[in-house]
């Protein structure tokens, strides 16, 4: 076998490896965008902003959303919002430190089995929009 045929062989299998594990399906949001993660009904991105810039922008994003904030907790580290969507699908948004200059935000929008990733990739657009003003 070539390394050519060997290269495209791994790949396929690594694909269909990922594809049909429940563990994670990582999706590109394009050049410079950033990469989302979606595991179990979270989607998950780091952003290159401090902890405190990225849990503001989410509070910021859900008051013009009118969402009011059901429970937050903290525990230094992270912080989780609870909250509960126009609709009344509940919305959870975890914002944790990675680095001193990343974090990561996880959004998971919906009920056991009834994700709505939709709504989570567009909450994170409003994000990286609002990061970069």
């Amino acid at each position: 076998m070539t390394g050519k045929r060997r290269i495209f062989a791994a790949s396929v299998l690594l694909s269909i490896w990922l594809l049909a594990g429940c563990a994670a399906v990582i999706v590109g949001a394009g050049v410079g965008a950033g990469t989302y993660t979606y595991i179990k009904g979270d989607l998950k991105r780091s952003y290159p902003v401090k902890f405190d810039k990225a849990l503001n922008v989410c509070i910021s994003i859900l008051e013009d959303l009118n969402q009011p904030i059901v429970e937050k907790t903290t525990d230094g580290e992270k912080t989780t919002i609870k909250t509960k969507r126009k609709d009344g699908s509940a919305q959870t948004i975890n914002v944790a430190i990675e680095s001193t200059e990343w974090t990561q935000v996880s959004v998971r929008t919906g009920l056991v089995g009834y994700w709505k990733r939709d709504v989570s990739e567009q909450f994170h657009k409003f994000i990286a929009e609002r990061l970069k003003e």
